[in-house]
């Protein structure tokens, strides 16, 4: 995998002035070692944080009826429990920048993995749904200064690879979210049949993602790829150490007006649609299938093998996003397997429980074709980081009402009927504006001022 990831040639908008860091290190005494390591380093970091940004999600989703027994939740309260996720998320993601240009973007990734062991330790023993929903706010924090800056961090470390290396950690992420759906169960069923084990557990993974991002935690920086690059001219990181790389450059990047950019508008919309039909897939799939009869072992591994049809999709999604002029007909075949996987649910949704997990899983899909299209509708790393903040903190604001909406509809009609078609609705506009995010054209020509 790392041999086909050195030798693409992606289509991205990184301008030619802009080379890789390792070019810059190969004529200096130590320096193509030092590179090696720090680029083995830094993608071992990525991969870990990617695996934990989804099973604080979906470990909840797979447990969630235990959970609401044990908090004495109502079907409302645990609609507003699923849409924590993307409220964080929005609140949180758009202070990523900020934090990456004042404390580094290795130091901010290293400290929202810390972030998140500590939350997912301490919600299940926090006492009732208030200290729960604390607890889990503080590892989505974590979530989501780390999902805003990992296409930062891809593309500064990686500018010949954008779609490769979204790629690597979109699987990772995939993998992480399948592994908490398919294995909290027969964990949790293991180590007693308490919920609160089940959920603690995940914990260590994050602890293991703190790890490789130490080295990258010492000093002050702007976001990945700030100045120099904006400006056109090559980066100079020195190979004494990962944190005196240009990562930690003083030069504050120009600021694009976002609001005015119809493309970023299109992307965010489009990311906050695909958001709204994953987190009401992550928290409540699991449990339309039991409520049709299926096993919850077995409908958390429907769940998990929604989750898992990302990990070969999640790589293969953005290199060929990359190769290609526009990326609406990617949108439009991953929108189309979403409506089939609802008409299935809706239809026979314990006979065919296999192939509507397939379907659903395809359509998941959405979330690293919006990750690969950030890098690509903006030229350089700031811009990159300006266009990752406005579209994921205003799409995950988009998407808080539908898992909410989900579970309020769930409750008041006794069935799954109005909550399938919600989601079946919310389909088409999500192709539409998809369909717009991934003409060719850039953000810098839209939002400047």
């Amino acid at each position: 995998m790392m041999g086909l990831m050195a030798s693409e040639e992606t289509r991205t908008m990184t301008p030619p002035t802009v080379r890789s860091a390792a070019a810059q290190d190969a004529g200096k005494p130590g320096g193509a070692a030092t590179r090696a390591w720090t680029m083995r380093l830094l993608v071992l970091g990525i991969v870990l944080s990617a695996l934990n940004l989804r099973p604080a999600i979906t470990s909840l989703g797979a447990l969630l009826e235990e959970v609401r027994a044990g908090l004495g939740m109502s079907g409302s309260v645990a609609g507003l429990l699923t849409s924590v996720p993307p409220l964080c998320f929005a609140v949180f993601g758009v202070m990523a920048p900020r934090l990456a240009r004042r404390f580094g973007a290795g130091a901010v990734v290293c400290a929202g993995m810390a972030a998140i062991a500590t939350g997912l330790l301490v919600r299940p023993y926090a006492g009732g749904t208030a200290g729960f929903l604390a607890g889990s706010a503080l590892a989505l924090m974590g979530i989501a200064v780390s999902n805003v800056l990992m296409p930062v961090i891809v593309k500064h470390w990686f500018p010949d690879r954008v779609g490769s290396m979204t790629g690597l950690y979109s699987m990772a992420l995939a993998l992480g979210t399948a592994l908490a759906a398919a294995v909290t169960v027969p964990l949790t069923d293991t180590l007693g049949g308490s919920w609160q084990t089940g959920l603690a557990l995940w914990a260590g993974l994050a602890v293991a993602a703190v790890l490789p991002w130490l080295p990258f935690v010492r000093g002050r920086a702007t976001p990945p790829g700030a100045g120099e690059e904006a400006a056109g001219k090559p980066r100079t990181p020195s190979p004494a150490s990962p944190s005196a790389s240009a990562e930690h450059a003083r030069v504050q990047a120009p600021r694009l007006r976002m609001a005015r950019s119809r493309t970023a508008w299109a992307l965010a919309v489009f990311f906050g649609l695909q958001a709204t039909a994953a987190y009401i897939t992550m928290g409540w799939m699991a449990q339309i299938f039991r409520d049709a009869g299926v096993p919850a072992g077995t409908a958390g591994l429907l769940l998990a093998v929604t989750m898992v049809m990302g990990v070969p999709l999640a790589f293969v999604i953005p290199r060929l996003a990359t190769r290609l002029p526009q990326q609406g007909p990617i949108v439009l075949a991953l929108g189309v397997c979403g409506l089939a996987g609802y008409a299935g649910l809706y239809l026979a949704p314990a006979a065919g429980a296999w192939a509507w997990a397939v379907l659903l899983g395809v359509a998941n899909c959405a979330f690293p074709l919006a990750l690969t299209m950030v890098g690509m509708r903006a030229r350089t790393g700031p811009g990159v980081a300006q266009l990752s903040a406005f579209a994921q903190s205003t799409g995950y604001l988009i998407s808080i009402p539908g898992p909410l909406l989900v579970g309020v509809l769930y409750q008041h009609s006794g069935g799954w009927g109005l909550p399938i078609a919600l989601m079946s609705a919310l389909m088409i506009p999500q192709m539409v504006v998809g369909f717009l995010a991934g003409r060719d054209r850039t953000v810098e020509d839209e939002a400047a001022r």
